[in-house]
């Protein structure tokens, strides 16, 4: 495949316009950038999109990269590497964060004083919790020793 020729003549740019503008300068690679591109091909050999073999020599190539521009043509036709996992909670770490929360609010209205407001409301909510907690244990107790307590369908017990 050949180019023909341009009918028009080429423009030189000389003086102070040709100096305006430097030659885009190459930057150097850091060992993280480096840890990076390694750890991307690891994960594509890990996919399976790279015989071990390869990943070898892409690693190493890697490794030996002195510039940034280097490393993007290792990976360049690999897909997108996998989203990462959303992380998951659990039931202990949200345990974990009530009780951290709880202590701080403890620690908070202590320093505050027995006086502040912050204190009488946290007094207020933590006794209505007690007798709430009383008055079902006292429910339960009093629905065992009188079954007969209950009426209504829902509690008759088949003979």
């Amino acid at each position: 495949m050949t180019s023909m020729p341009s009918s028009q003549p080429a423009v030189r740019v000389s003086g102070p316009a040709a100096r305006a503008t430097p030659p885009p300068r190459r930057l150097r690679a850091s060992d993280a950038d480096r840890a990076a591109a390694v750890a991307r091909l690891q994960e594509a050999v890990a996919r399976g999109l790279l015989t071990l073999d390869e990943g070898d020599e892409r690693m190493a190539a890697a490794f030996a990269a002195r510039y940034v521009d280097e490393l993007a043509p290792l990976w360049a036709d690999l897909p997108a590497p996998a989203p990462p996992a959303p992380p998951v909670l659990g039931w202990r770490r949200i345990g974990e964060s009530v009780v951290d929360q709880l202590r701080h609010e403890l620690q908070t209205t202590a320093n505050s004083g027995p006086r502040s407001r912050r204190f009488a409301v946290s007094a207020a909510v933590v006794l209505f919790f007690v007798a709430m907690v009383l008055m079902t244990v006292g429910a339960v107790l009093h629905g065992l020793a009188d079954p007969g307590h209950f009426q209504g369908p829902m509690f008759q017990h088949p003979h």
